[in-house]
């Protein structure tokens, strides 16, 4: 039987960031896939350069973007200052909606203003779509708030925790919101970042080269988890103890792995089809992404990476939220999101596709419950016994960045350190 005093489950960013902080020479990491990166993996097609998503790096801590930047050429990452818009009703409006109801028209904005101004603000309640009725007021949260993140979610708002997305959602108070209708600052956690000209397989290449090759083995999952004789056992087989495992893994599979009984209506998901789109001129310019809240529309996200990058050729990637049971198909859809995009102006009419991608993303965002977060609370406390640590957006069943990710992973390393 083989055995690794730390066994580390995925490669992606929170897997390899574990195994990079943890100084020793006793690690492993197993993928399931045969390449590292989980989510950030991204597609070079016809001279295109699309992630399976978008994901944009906004570092706080200027240690970890040094760190990660420094193992990559020079002038690898370009920093971008952020132009976000919302489509409503066929003319953009800046983001977030709710500091910017002063760009409507005029009657929506006495209307938004009314709402908010008189909201009823007595009572607490947990739910995300009640607190949105709330901070906003009925006006705001209908016109952009509910949609929006109902056709992101994929899911009824009243299930979901009230602080669902945690720092990420752009709070703001009357103050602030009547602040800008004569100052304009639409600043938020993520008014700048950064993104490596060759896709955010960059920074997880960046992590993979602080780690000897043959620590990370590819196409090698794990089958089983024996908690009480601390065994995994992989999808090819192989028997492998261990002192402690570090798994980013979703939540609900690793905990199937490892035998341990939870409820499965407490830990639910969506799914995301991602369309990337590469046209042969340019189109739309200056806007990096753009919300889209009609419900009539199919997508609820649109990203320029040409804008990002500066490329003559327009290039995009496009989000759809499903609930976790449906089916999409993308040969059906990719015809419908041509014609949406060119109703809605997006792309111009005279430009022609020449290069498409689709990936679907399972599980994409979490919906993030009181229920799930005690049972998460609950199924880490008893892994922890036994040396085991189930962390990252989705080993921990939370809403985070990328960033946050390589944190949390450090913060564990640091902790287990005195065992290496």
């Amino acid at each position: 039987m083989e055995h690794t005093r730390f066994l580390v489950v995925g490669a992606g960013m929170t897997g390899l960031a574990f195994a990079h902080f943890i100084d020793s020479d006793d690690v492993l990491v197993l993928e399931r896939d045969t390449e590292i990166g989980g989510w950030c993996k991204t597609i070079h097609q016809d001279g295109f350069v699309w992630d399976y998503s978008g994901h944009f790096f906004h570092f706080r801590d200027p240690a970890i973007e040094k760190m990660l930047v420094d193992q990559m050429p020079a002038d690898s990452v370009v920093s971008v200052q952020k132009d976000s818009r919302i489509l409503y009703k066929g003319k953009f409006i800046d983001f977030p909606f709710q500091k910017n109801i002063h760009q409507l028209p005029q009657d929506e904005f006495l209307e938004c203003l009314h709402s908010l101004v008189f909201r009823d603000q007595d009572s607490v309640s947990h739910g995300f779509k009640a607190m949105l009725y709330e901070k906003f007021g009925a006006a705001i949260a209908e016109k952009f708030l509910i949609p929006y993140n109902q056709k992101l979610y994929a899911c009824d708002l009243d299930g979901l925790d009230r602080d669902a997305m945690g720092r990420f959602f752009p709070h703001a108070s009357l103050e602030d919101i009547v602040q800008n209708f004569v100052s304009s600052d639409n600043s938020s956690y993520n008014s700048r970042f950064t993104y490596p000209r060759d896709g955010a397989i960059m920074y997880v290449n960046a992590l993979a080269s602080m780690i000897p090759d043959d620590r990370i083995r590819l196409g090698e999952g794990l089958a089983s988890v024996d908690l009480r004789q601390k065994v995994a056992t992989t999808t090819k087989g192989r028997e492998i103890s261990f002192e402690f495992l570090v798994s980013s893994a979703p939540l609900p599979s690793f905990l199937d792995i490892c035998s341990l009984p939870y409820k499965p209506s407490a830990l639910t998901w969506n799914k995301v089809q991602v369309f990337n789109l590469g046209f042969d001129s340019k189109g739309v310019q200056d806007v990096h992404w753009v919300y889209v809240p009609d419900p009539d529309i199919s997508f609820y996200r649109v990203g320029y990476y040409d804008n990002i990058m500066g490329d003559s050729r327009t290039s995009l990637y496009i989000e759809l939220g499903y609930d976790r049971h449906g089916n999409p198909d993308a040969d059906a859809l990719l015809p419908k999101v041509l014609e949406e995009l060119r109703a809605l102006g997006l792309i111009l009419p005279e430009q022609k596709l020449v290069s498409s991608h689709q990936v679907v993303l399972d599980p994409a965002y979490v919906h993030i419950t009181q229920e799930s977060r005690d049972l998460y609370a609950d199924a880490a406390a008893t892994l922890a016994t036994r040396g085991v640590f189930s962390i990252g957006r989705y080993g921990g069943w939370t809403y985070c960045s990328i960033e946050d990710n390589i944190i949390e992973s450090r913060e564990l390393a640091r902790k287990l350190q005195p065992f290496a």
